[in-house]
């Protein structure tokens, strides 16, 4: 663990799952390492009533119903579409999905506009068939395809990234169940490769690349569909930031002092700027960033390490602000102007009303715009 700089779920949570396994009496599906109930607790964390020995903490915050339709899905013979805007968790959630079910999480084609068939289905060994001919032996399975002969979860990050004619070759596979090697002698069936019981795919798609590489009916009909909302409750913002900052910490094995109060900076902010947006007439009104809690995240990860390596043991509010500045400010001059304004509009009758971390936010978030204008 100590050696990879970020470990799977199945290996960062592995005790746990081994644990959870070992006490499980529910009945799974197929070949699940665990059962849906389980998968459920191993996602939310655990509850007094559950009447475990041990507590299990929550990985991913979000409305229980969507963690049970997305684990009754893949107990179908459906793929899942896990869909929603960007820093939604979508990616997150089907990771620790994986290694619940099958304990293997990173059997994953990521979606590109240079994502082939190749990528879903299987490519070869030029040296190996240059030597030997075209066997299985020389065929290299896709992830998707390594998940069909182990029976185990595959994941398609992006969907929609990808273009028409991979997504009618993820068609079939989810239809099909197998993949054709016409280039295999079909004696003995060595030319079909049949998924095995448990296979599934969790595809993710941003819903803001609509139009990018709509997805067919066809393909469509082979999903059920999980949306993910934005997580727009405060406290339930304030627990996601909380979990990770405090796994960032021992990540980066970190001893500073986070400010609850600067939490609450961060937070307001956000929410401050996600309603100008909402109410801004054009899309040369608001931020280029999705302003999703992920990102909130990485302003808030983006300072705590400026502090650690170049400033003092405790989180400053003028650290804060110009991390937020110089993560959100992508387009100059429009983000530079709307974060200006926003500083100016907001912050300062803030920082005069209210006080506290705010007057020095607004110190920070000027001198940041001032040193990027």
């Amino acid at each position: 663990m100590s050696d990879l700089l970020r470990a799977p779920a199945e290996l960062k949570y592995a005790e746990e799952l081994d644990w959870l396994e070992s006490v499980d009496d529910s009945p799974k599906p197929f070949t699940w390492r665990l059962s849906p109930k389980m998968i459920r607790l191993f996602i939310l964390g655990s509850e007094r009533s559950d009447g475990l020995d041990r507590e299990i903490p929550q990985k991913w915050f979000g409305d229980r119903s969507i963690v049970e339709r997305a684990i009754v899905t893949l107990a179908s013979d459906r793929g899942l579409l896990l869909i929603g805007d960007p820093g939604t968790g979508k990616s997150w959630l089907a990771e620790l999905l994986a290694a619940a079910i099958c304990r293997n999480s990173t059997l994953v084609v990521q979606g590109t506009a240079g994502t082939t068939e190749d990528h879903i289905k299987y490519s070869w060994n030029v040296s190996m068939v240059i030597a030997k001919g075209q066997s299985r032996e020389s065929m290299i399975p896709s992830p998707v395809m390594t998940a069909m002969e182990t029976g185990a979860i595959g994941r398609f990050e992006e969907l929609t990234r990808a273009t028409s004619d991979v997504q009618d070759a993820l068609i079939s596979i989810l239809s099909e169940k197998y993949i054709s090697v016409p280039e295999l002698d079909s004696d003995g069936n060595d030319n079909i490769v049949f998924a095995k019981p448990g296979f599934s795919v969790i595809a993710t798609a941003n819903s803001r690349d609509r139009g990018v590489n709509d997805l067919s009916s066809a393909l469509k009909r082979r999903f059920n569909f999980v949306r993910i909302p934005v997580v727009t409750n405060k406290k339930s913002e304030a627990e996601i930031v909380r979990f990770r900052t405090e796994e960032l910490l021992r990540r980066h094995r970190i001893e500073l002092d986070v400010p609850p109060t600067l939490l609450d900076v961060l937070l307001q902010s956000f929410a401050d700027l996600r309603a100008s947006a909402a109410a801004a007439g054009s899309d040369d009104e608001k931020l280029e960033s999705a302003l999703s809690t992920a990102e909130q995240i990485g302003v808030l990860e983006d300072a705590v390490l400026h502090t650690n390596f170049f400033g003092e043991r405790s989180l400053t509010a003028r650290t804060l602000a110009a991390s937020l500045v110089g993560s959100l400010a992508r387009r100059e001059p429009e983000d530079l102007a709307i974060l200006n304004k926003y500083l100016h509009g907001v912050i300062e009758p803030r920082s005069r009303e209210e006080g506290g971390a705010w007057p020095e936010f607004l110190d920070g978030g000027r001198d940041a715009i001032a040193t990027l204008s």
